[in-house]
C-alpha cells in the first residue's frame, strides 16, 4: 500500500512556502516605513492557495546545453498587490507600522499552526511506517 502525500498533508506544505514569502514581503514594508513614496505591498494568500496565480507570469529558463534539465519558476509579482492604507503619510509612504506588525504576527503564528499540524502528520506517518515493518 502506497502512501499519497499530497492526500496525507493536504495544503500544507504550500502554505508554508507562501506564509515564508509572505513575511519576507511584510518585512520589507516594515523596512520601508520610513521610506518617502514607498507603497505597502501584501500577497494574496488564499489566491494563490487557490490556484489563481498558477497560470500568470510564468518564466521560462534559458538552457545553455541540451544536456540540462529544463526549468520554469512562477513569479511571485502577479499576486502582489499594494495595501491600501487608512492614513498615508504625506510623503506618500503607505506604509502603517501598526498594521504591518499585526499582520506579520497574525502571519508568523499562521505558519506555526502549519508546521505543527505537519510535524504531527509526519510523527503519525513515521509510527505508521514502523508498526507495519
Amino acid at each position: 500500500m502506497s502512501i499519497n502525500f499530497n492526500n496525507a498533508l493536504g495544503l500544507h506544505p504550500q502554505a508554508l512556502s507562501v506564509r515564508s514569502q509572505r513575511s519576507a514581503v511584510l518585512a520589507n514594508n516594515l523596512a520601508n516605513s520610513d521610506t518617502p513614496g514607498y507603497k505597502a505591498r501584501d500577497l494574496d494568500f488564499k489566491g494563490i492557495l487557490r490556484g489563481e496565480y498558477e497560470n500568470r507570469e510564468r518564466m521560462s529558463l534559458a538552457r545553455t546545453s541540451s544536456r540540462h534539465i529544463g526549468g520554469e519558476a512562477m513569479t511571485m509579482d502577479s499576486s502582489l498587490m499594494y495595501r491600501i492604507p487608512h492614513q498615508p503619510a504625506i510623503d506618500g509612504n503607505t506604509v502603517e507600522t501598526h498594521i504591518e506588525q499585526a499582520e506579520f504576527a497574525k502571519n508568523a503564528m499562521d505558519f506555526q499552526a502549519s508546521f505543527t499540524f505537519l510535524n504531527s502528520k509526519f510523527s503519525g506517518l513515521s509510527r505508521a511506517l514502523k508498526d507495519q515493518a
